[in-house]
């Protein structure tokens, strides 16, 4: 890292300090090993190291960990899940209810670990579709090692329903906030020498159409509009131009365009930006 880029990332740690989060830095490798291993039934977790993780060295004990991938839901009671990682300490030993890696006759499984009233080891899911089962009944079973964290899957929201509750917070930003005739004529004359090419226009398009001045898609009624205000601009917009730039992204609101997605990129991708945020600017103007 650069220095100034080493200088904002201090920066940013002070600053979540000081708003509550307790950040850590992720600065020590720690071995993720390639298998998945089973929640459901024994399977081999492999000798081959995937890849290393870094994580916090103030998060480590002083006993070796690893890390590996669950696979099935027979730990769903315990909240492990398929796909998530598992920091797995490693240690011979466990105590009742610890969430254990175990070696099984060869194969490795994820289970809890339980001593019955006669202080023989079981393996128990977490999950009433399997049954228990005790150790003894391998030729080979050992407590590998404790599971002392789980890293779940970084869900993902649905699409759609993100744009549905940005669309519901415009409307409500929009509640009592009415543009006026004369803001808009105001404006529009006012970005007007901003606008170097015809299809530039767009950008206004969209600010007005996010605003609900302009119905979504009326794009000839916009064009109307602005030959009225600015009869004798050199560049005025036509349907045409408009129906072409509204793609991708640029047929979202303007708060979600996106240049990796946009018809156009670079300094003219810029350029409609710096249109539709003055167009935005201008619109709040009193």
């Amino acid at each position: 890292m650069k220095e100034s880029e080493i200088k904002d990332f201090e920066q940013l740690l002070e600053n979540l300090e000081k708003q509550g989060w307790h950040p850590m830095v992720c600065d020590t490798p720690v071995p993720f090993y390639d298998n998945d291993v089973m929640c459901g039934n024994p399977n081999g977790v492999g000798d081959v190291v995937k890849e290393v993780m870094m994580v916090p060295l103030s998060s480590l004990s002083m006993q070796p960990e690893f890390f590996v991938n669950a696979k099935g839901d027979s730990m769903e009671g315990v909240n492990i899940d398929e796909g998530d990682v598992l920091k797995v300490r490693a240690q011979p030993t466990a105590n009742d209810g610890d969430v254990v890696l175990a070696l099984f006759d060869g194969d490795f499984t994820i289970k809890t670990y339980c001593e019955d009233k006669q202080g023989r080891p079981w393996l128990v899911p977490q999950n009433p579709k399997y049954k228990a089962f005790p150790m003894s009944d391998a030729e080979d079973a050992r407590i590998m090692g404790v599971v002392v964290e789980v890293m779940k899957k970084v869900p993902r929201a649905k699409f759609r329903d993100c744009l549905k509750l940005i669309e519901e917070a415009q409307e409500a930003r929009n509640v009592g906030e009415e543009i006026t005739e004369e803001q808009v004529s105001r404006a529009i004359k006012a970005i007007a020498p901003m606008v170097e090419l015809g299809r530039q226009w767009y950008a206004v398009c969209r600010v007005l159409e996010d605003v609900k001045v302009v119905p979504e898609g009326d794009f000839e009624g916009f064009c109307q509009r602005v030959r009225a205000e600015v009869p004798e601009h050199p560049h005025l917009p036509a349907r045409d131009e408009m129906v072409r730039m509204a793609v991708q992204s640029f047929k979202k609101p303007v708060s979600m365009w996106n240049e990796l997605n946009a018809p156009v990129q670079g300094k003219r991708y810029n350029d409609y930006v710096k249109i539709a945020e003055g167009m935005q600017e201008l619109l709040e103007e009193k």
